[in-house]
């Protein structure tokens, strides 16, 4: 593949990801909104279903990848992981209730834990050793774009039709069934769909390399700290004493990460992932060392555009690391335990964030974020094993 050239399945993926991630994040600011002020539901109750919903994604990520390797099939489940979530969408504007929240929001969880692994393996399959991180970066480039786009159709949806709430879980499904419409062109490029050799979980692990064993725990390590972006967008208001002010912050970092998740992919290609990714993890830890200390409105928005470009230098890279470290044939189970540990941990990590802002102030878990991000970053630089 030319180093300058998308593959046209990873543009079809890309696409499917940019309207999905619009219809997720019009809900993403509507979900907790639509449950306390419309529904009357608890704060705790909020918590438990996206805690939940996080769990089964989580734990789904790392089964499914593994099964996706086993069956030599791709595609297959990309497509029911958009179907599922798609399906989820509009039933909360449907049936008013609590109930249909939570079917709905876990749904739509369960979809991404379906999918998720598969098709990075997918996206995987079309690229070589020059291209991974190319390929991932022009993926999460367009993710990136829906997760902006999203939350400022939200804003305006609500502000257009009066604050109808239910009318936006409607109108979300029209992105996710362009998403899933798309999906019909999915192919696998699978190389080792004739090899029947055992590809349980225990096999593939003996046969890692060292290289990613030390990334899963770098990763794993890295997620317990990082916690949910709820808590910059909770800190943002705050500080500016106002909620569009915090989701306008959110929709900049998305901008940002947008506009250079493809040209820092291709950078990992030509200087290496470590050092990307590293400088990434130095600039979350910046970040989160002035949302610890910082309390100007301006400077969030300098904090939020250095997020963005720390989310680039990762999210993708990570990725298209993992796929350089291992074979086709096991990258499912690679990708879908790393996205697995990944996803528990910063479920613990945003969990014990939030009772030590409650007990403590927002200051200290930001300053422990930058504190053991920095950390994690001198260890990697150091270290010979990656």
């Amino acid at each position: 593949m030319s180093k300058n050239k998308i593959p046209k399945p990873v543009k079809i993926l890309s696409y499917v990801s940019l309207f999905t991630d619009i219809a997720s994040e019009m809900l993403y600011p509507v979900i907790p909104i639509f449950l306390t002020s419309i529904l009357g539901a608890s704060m705790s109750v909020v918590g438990a279903i996206e805690g939940a919903a996080s769990i089964i994604a989580g734990v789904l990520k790392g089964f499914v990848g593994n099964l996706s390797d086993k069956i030599g099939k791709r595609a297959l489940f990309v497509k029911i992981g958009y179907t599922l979530s798609a399906i989820a969408k509009p039933l909360p504007g449907l049936f008013p209730h609590i109930s249909a929240v939570v079917i709905s929001r876990t749904s739509d969880r369960v979809g991404k834990g379906i999918r998720t692994a598969p098709r990075d393996a997918l996206l995987g399959s079309y690229t070589d050793k020059n291209t991974t991180g190319a390929i991932f970066g022009f993926h999460r480039a367009l993710d990136s774009v829906g997760a902006a786009v999203g939350p400022l159709l939200a804003i305006g949806l609500l502000y257009y039709f009066n604050n109808n709430y239910k009318l936006i879980f409607l109108i979300a499904f029209v992105p996710s069934l362009i998403a899933v419409s798309l999906t019909l062109f999915v192919k696998d490029n699978f190389i080792n769909t004739t090899v029947k050799s055992d590809k349980r979980y225990s096999v593939f692990w003996k046969t890692a390399s060292s290289k990613y064993k030390m990334l899963l725990l770098i990763v794993t390590l890295f997620s317990l700290v990082n916690s949910s972006d709820v808590f910059l967008i909770l800190k943002t208001k705050v500080i500016s004493d106002s909620a569009t002010m915090a989701i306008l912050g959110y929709v900049f970092y998305n901008i940002v990460y947008a506009g250079l998740s493809y040209p820092l992919g291709k950078l990992s290609d030509k200087y290496g992932k470590k050092k990307i990714y590293s400088g990434g993890l130095l600039i979350f830890s910046l970040v989160y060392l002035g949302f610890a200390t910082l309390e100007n409105v301006y400077i969030i928005w300098a904090l939020f555009a250095l997020y963005g470009i720390y989310a680039a230098a990762t999210e993708g890279v990570v990725k298209a690391w993992v796929t350089d470290l291992i074979p086709d044939e096991f990258r499912g189970s690679a990708i879908g335990l790393l996205t697995m540990c990944s996803s528990l941990a910063i479920m613990l990590g945003s969990f014990l964030a939030g009772v030590l802002w409650d007990q403590f102030g927002a200051e200290v878990p930001f300053l422990i974020s930058s504190v053991v991000s920095f950390v994690i970053v001198i260890f990697m630089m150091l270290s010979k094993k990656l």
